[in-house]
Order: structure tokens, then sequence, then C-alpha cells
């Protein structure tokens, strides 16, 4: 008998893949081939698949823009500049029609070539092709304009952009606001620094100091002539409309201008000159919006009732001052074997914030955590006591309670205590500027320092680009250290026109404090603070008619305040009812 053939082991997993390989039709092989070069930065042998490979093949957009990004990243090379146009004008021929993608590795190779003007022409022609425009669309143009100084094309292409309802970001402004230093144009530089306040929130970055540093401490800086017939009531309305930190009138004072890098001090009291920051306000009509946003979305993906239940409940509740989410607080440094939920902590931080303003936070935590702490009777006494004193707010099965947490701090102008970065999906929905900016105000975040808790509360002054009533400018450099007082800031001011620092905030003409110091006691966490204070004060001074101001500005210009309100009697928590 002859032996058996023998046997040939395939790998399964290998052999699916040859079959599955083997069915590829020839236009989704030839794309495959053409984004593995794109993947190696192989531009010749993208040309060579390309020019050896395109017979018979119904040719789309998702062929050539791999070949046209491999051209972009290889700018320098004639022969993609040259095989770039052959590209689309196949692609105008054959009817395939662009996408923003193409339009947009077109432009950067019109930029590479040095022909910004054909860029131009070329991020222009989505409006024929029915294309959205993106950032990525503009920025090579604009960028191109701003590195040859040609100001006023850069500033065409910024009025198209406007046009178009695309938002610049920073670095397009500060290519925008270095041309236009360069090119001595300082009602421009001043035009972008207001653009800047909105866009920079934590500060600007390293390069944009350079380029601010490098005006200020230019001597075409030193020959803008302010509005000297400004009359100062004029210049704190409109700071007061601005919501504080920036009136908006254009340069004031006379004279070279003094820069340096200094330190702001705990009561917002700058280290170089001596002013006083101030705590910029966010509208109430935004912050109305930011929570009706915030309740659109969760009604969208939590269970309406519950939700809507939790709404109407705030509604009824709406005299805390800090609110806290519960199982950041109790999960904290818990990674370890014997670790659990800590209501040690979330103890320690609900009686420190009572003990700083006699007021009882609200608890945010998710009812699956109940059941555990109820089965310690010491737990059980203090969810009691927590319970009487409305401190306790529990969200029901299936729920996200990083909804109610955040719906109930922006819905109330609230503290927020978290150490939560507000980074996952459910926050990107909310994605922008006033999403940080509120976060800047609002959040509290802690430590817990072998068992000792520590509060680092929102800055009383805000950590955004001022611009000062006498015309002085100081502007926050980011940074990655939480301690505000390891920040490093622009303090730039004129001679002419900046006042002498008074000592301890001392005004000599009325022997009182200077209001704009004496703001520092009024600030929204001015209680969390300074929780020595005899007189217990609110935890954020919200605004509205019933409340204090939730801005040390708008206190200082108007010169009174509301009483914080009486508080009510809280109906019990409905820890057990969810």
């Amino acid at each position: 008998m002859s032996p058996p053939p023998p046997t040939t082991h395939r790998n399964p997993k290998n052999h699916h893949h040859q079959r599955r390989h083997h069915h590829h039709s020839p236009e989704s092989q030839l794309r495959f081939d053409l984004e593995s070069c794109l993947r190696r930065n192989d531009l010749p042998a993208a040309i060579s698949l390309f020019n050896n490979s395109t017979a018979n093949i119904n040719l789309s957009h998702h062929h050539f823009n791999p070949l046209l990004h491999l051209c972009a990243l290889n700018s320098q090379n004639p022969i993609s500049l040259r095989f770039a146009s052959r590209l689309f004008d196949q692609m105008i021929s054959s009817n395939i029609g662009p996408t923003e993608a193409t339009i947009t590795q077109l432009a950067r190779l019109a930029v590479a070539g040095g022909d910004c003007d054909r860029a131009f022409d070329i991020i222009k022609s989505v409006v024929r092709y029915g294309i959205t425009p993106r950032l990525r669309t503009i920025g090579p143009t604009l960028y191109g304009y701003c590195e040859k100084g040609m100001a006023e094309r850069a500033y065409e292409v910024e009025r198209w952009v406007e046009g178009e309802n695309v938002e610049l970001g920073e670095g397009e402004v500060v290519a925008l606001l270095r041309v236009s230093a360069e090119t001595g144009r300082g009602g421009k530089v001043y035009e972008y620094l207001g653009k800047l306040r909105g866009l920079c929130v934590g500060g600007v970055g390293e390069e944009t100091a350079r380029v601010v540093e490098g005006w200020f401490g230019s001597k075409e800086a030193g020959e803008v002539v302010g509005d000297e017939g400004a009359e100062e009531g004029k210049v704190r309305e409109k700071r007061v409309e601005n919501g504080g930190g920036w009136h908006g009138l254009g340069w004031r004072g006379k004279g070279p201008w003094r820069v340096e890098r200094s330190g702001v001090d705990e009561c917002g009291v700058c280290k170089g000159c001596g002013e006083r920051l101030v705590c910029v306000d966010i509208e109430c009509g935004e912050t109305e919006r930011f929570a009706g946003s915030i309740a659109a979305l969760a009604l969208e993906r939590e269970a309406k009732a519950n939700f809507k239940n939790f709404m109407d409940w705030i509604e009824e509740h709406h005299d805390y001052e800090a609110i806290v989410d519960g199982a950041n607080v109790g999960l904290y440094q818990q990674n370890f074997a014997d670790g659990g939920f800590s209501i040690t902590q979330l103890d320690a931080v609900v009686r420190e914030l009572y003990n700083r303003s006699q007021k009882w936070p609200l608890v945010v935590i998710h009812n699956k955590r109940l059941p555990g702490l109820q089965a310690n009777p010491s737990s059980q006494k203090l969810l009691e006591e927590w319970k009487s004193h409305g401190v306790l707010y529990s969200t029901p099965s299936g729920s996200n309670d990083d909804w109610y947490w955040l719906y109930a701090a922006v819905k109330l102008k609230c503290l927020l205590v978290t150490n939560d970065e507000m980074r996952d999906h459910i926050f990107e929905l909310l994605g922008s500027n006033f999403f940080c900016q509120w976060k800047e105000r609002h959040q509290v975040r802690y430590t817990f320092l072998k068992g000792d808790l520590k509060l680092q509360m929102p800055p009383i002054y805000s950590i955004a680009i001022q611009e000062s009533e006498n015309g002085s400018w100081h502007i926050p450099i980011s940074s990655d250290n939480n301690d505000e007082s390891c920040r490093s800031w622009l303090c730039i001011t004129r001679p002419s026109s900046a006042k002498v620092p008074v000592a301890a905030g001392v005004n000599p003409k009325s022997s009182k404090l200077d209001p704009v110091l004496e703001a520092c006691s009024d600030s929204p966490s001015a209680a969390l603070v300074y929780p020595e204070s005899s007189k217990p004060e609110p935890l954020l001074n919200a605004c509205g008619s019933d409340s204090l101001s939730s801005n040390g500005v708008h206190n200082e210009l108007n010169g009174n305040s509301s009483p914080t309100r009486k508080r009510k009697d809280r109906s019990p928590s409905p820890c057990q009812e969810h």
C-alpha cells in the first residue's frame, strides 16, 4: 500500500486572508496598494502603481486623494507638483468630483510651489463643487500669505473664511497678529489680541507669547498713540459690557511699552506692576443656554422621565452653592488591593465645604453605590445624616451620573468638586470655548495628602488675556501645572498711563481699600479661599437679581450687590427614591 499523500497544514487565519485577498476587485486592490504607499510615504511606487494599473479600472476620489496626499508630503520634489496637476486634470476630465481632502491637498501643493494666489483660487472653488471647507482647507493659504508678509491678502482670506462660517484657531490668529506686527499695523494687532482672548482659554502658547513680546518691544508699538479723548467712564462702561477684562476701544496711552514676565498672587495682583486682575464674567444668558444644551443631550441619552424628574427637583432645590461628584471623590486613590469606595473621603469634602460657607453641598452619586454603604452601620448613619440635610441625590439604575452633576452645577451656577478632566465623549458633545471658560470658573479640584484634604479652588481672577482701563495688558502663558502660583504672565504696561501700585490695596485719596483690590473679598470663591472669615459668605456668587454678582468687576462698577437669599428648608434628599 502506498503511503498517503503528505498532509498540508494551513493556517486557517492566513487561508481566510488569502481567499479574501483573492476576491478583491481591481478597484479595491488598487486603493489598498495606494494607501499602503501613503503609509510608507513611497511616492515613486505609488506613481508606478497608478500608471500601470488604471486600464479598465473605474477610478474614484479614493484613488486620487492618497496620491495627492503623497504629493503634498513630498512637495519639495518637482515631480510632485507636475504629477498632482496631471491627477487633478484627469479627475475633472473623468467627471470625478473633488472632495474637501482633494481641495486641501491641491492648495497645500500650490502654497509649496510659492503660488498663494492659485491656492486661494483653489480653496474658493469649494463653492462651485458644493464642498464645505474646513480650517485645514484654508490654513496653508493663510499661513503662506503671512509668511510672505502679504498682510492685505491674508486679511482677504480671513474675510472669506468668516463668510464661510469657519472659525480660525489660535495658530491662524497668531499668524495674522505676527504679519500685522511685522508690517506695523497697530490697529490690526489690537484687533487680533482681542480675538485671542476668546480662543486662548487657560493661556497662550509659548510661540504666541514670543510674538506678543516682539510686538510690544518694537519701535512701531511705541509709536502707536492711544485715544486720549476716550472718557474713563466710557472705557469702564465698555469693559462691563464686555464682561470685564477688555474694553475694546483701542490702544491707551503713548510712548514705549514695558514688557516683563511676572506672576500673579493669590488675590490676583500682578507682582510686576501691582494691577489687580479681574474675574471675567460669564453672561447669565449664555449659562442658561449652556444648561439647556446639557439637558437636551441628557434627555436624548438618559431615560427621559428620570432626568426630567431631576430637572424638576433642581428647580425646587436651587440654593446649593457646591455640587460634589460623589464617585470621583469616593474612588480617589483607591486602586489598591483593599481599596473601595471611601465614604470617609467624601465626608471630608462635604464637611469642609459646609465649614467654609455654612451651607451643605449636594452630592450626586449613582444608586448602585448605596447598598454597599448601607451594609456598614457607620456608613448608614452618615447616609441618614446627609439625607436629613438634603445632601445626597442618587441617580437611578442605567443612568450616567455625569449628566446629573454637570447639569446641576451649570444650572445652579455653582462650584463643582471633581478631579474629572471632563474629556470623555459626552463632554466632547459640548465642545466649545465656553465650556472651558465655565470649568475655569467653577471646577474645584482636590487632593488627599496622608488623609488630609486640600481643596484647590478656582482662581479669584480669570486666566484670560486682560486689558485694563488704563491700557495695560496681562497675558497668561499656558502651563501643565495646576498650581496657579507657578503660572507665568506677560505684564505689559506704558509708563505714561500705568497707575502707581498701592501697597496693601489702600487708596491714598480715600484712605479706604481700593475697590479693585476690595473685589478680592467678593470673588466667586472668596468664602472657600478664606474659611477663617468670621462672616459666612456664599461659595459662588451666582449672577441674578436675587443673589450676589458672579463677577467682581460687576460689583466694583455698580457699587452694590444683592444680599444672599435666605436658605429655605429643604425637603428630604431623594436618595431612597431611586
